[in-house]
């Protein structure tokens, strides 16, 4: 069986090693003649599995014991509409930054509640070089419930090299597609979730970190599976959780953890980006829009200088067996998404066919 480097932004490439694990499992999970998607979620075998990946969790996030973990369903679209829902009680007040679509989606959820008051703190430069906004270009209102940004914008590859500070105003985020790849201070932020498609899971899992003293904040009627101190009185066991998906985010967090845990894969990661903007840097064949400092080590995005190769450039990468590296339908050109187990091989050969094609096509 061929294993091909997978570049796509999600569902993406799972560790071949957690694959390997779950398929010895699927048809007996730990002797007990059933596979793990039988067994009831609330079994002794299966709440040890689910505790043990909370807690691989928090180990690898290094979550400090003010904060509570769930795993929800609905992704991080979901997450768009239960913030608000859960931060709106006390202030009507919200703010946000717009550097992108995903961010710009969830704008459009949080103004759906009635009588919210929902701010642009900054929006990124037009131009034809994009970059992330300063902190002194943030407008953060003193009195909003919170702050939402999206520090990795996965469509255009534009990320955030700093955390924002908001002078005491809770500090929400959507990790969805940077989350383990690199160190962050979870006490500087009052929510931070992450759908687990790019660097924790399959598809149908949610997590969330939140502050515990912002459980009370929610609004009047909020639905009840999106109430989030509703949920941690379940042990995000409301409804029966998504039991295959977090078997495998368990199997994740075990691989990462074994390899170092996030500082030891955060310097990988560097190190394949690096490869990928390099080669993009040396000539004028390719081009990236984005102010260096402010490039995506999980997304890379380019164009090339003659946008009629881009075609061809797909086909002849698939050839070689490099695969889903056409860009998000909305913007174009070529998209590498290279989380956490897209390994270090496979970038490598990602750079020299880019190198090869610039050659013959230049």
């Amino acid at each position: 069986m061929t294993r091909h480097p997978n570049f796509s932004a999600g569902p993406a490439k799972l560790p071949d090693e957690v694959l390997q694990q779950a398929q010895l499992e699927l048809m007996d999970f730990a002797g007990t003649g059933m596979s793990i998607m039988e067994v009831s979620h609330r079994s002794a075998g299966f709440l040890e599995v689910a505790d043990q990946a909370v807690s691989d969790f928090r180990s690898l996030m290094a979550i400090p014991d003010n904060y509570s973990v769930l795993y929800m369903q609905g992704g991080a679209t979901h997450q768009f509409s239960c913030v608000p829902w859960n931060l709106l009680g006390a202030s009507k007040k919200a703010d946000y930054i717009d550097t992108g679509i995903w961010s710009q989606k969830a704008i459009k959820e949080a103004r759906r509640i009635e009588g919210g008051d929902i701010h642009v703190a900054a929006s990124v430069n037009e131009s034809g070089l994009l970059r992330v906004p300063g902190n002194s270009d943030l407008l953060i209102r003193a009195d909003s419930a919170y702050l939402h940004y999206t520090p990795n914008e996965t469509i255009s590859g534009l990320e955030f090299n700093y955390i924002p500070d908001t002078d005491g105003v809770p500090l929400v985020a959507d990790m969805s597609s940077s989350i383990l790849s690199r160190g962050v201070d979870v006490s500087k932020f009052g929510i931070i979730y992450a759908g687990a498609q790019k660097n924790i899971g399959p598809a149908g899992i949610t997590w969330v970190i939140i502050r515990n003293d912002l459980l009370n904040q929610a609004v009047t009627r909020i639905p009840a599976l999106m109430n989030y101190k509703n949920i941690l009185s379940q042990d995000s066991m409301l409804n029966t959780p998504p039991t295959y998906a977090l078997y495998l985010c368990g199997l994740v967090f075990k691989w990462l953890k074994k390899r170092g845990g996030v500082e030891a894969i955060e310097k990988v990661n560097r190190q394949k980006s690096e490869l990928i903007y390099g080669v993009i840097d040396q000539n004028d064949f390719y081009a990236n829009a984005i102010e260096p400092s402010d490039r995506s080590k999980m997304n890379v995005t380019f164009s090339l200088a003659d946008q009629s190769l881009e075609s061809k450039f797909i086909e002849e990468s698939e050839k070689l067996g490099l695969y889903n590296l056409k860009g998000h339908r909305a913007v174009g050109g070529i998209r590498a998404s290279i989380y956490n187990a897209s390994s270090l091989e496979s970038v490598q050969a990602l750079s020299t066919f880019m190198n090869d094609f610039a050659k013959k096509y230049g």
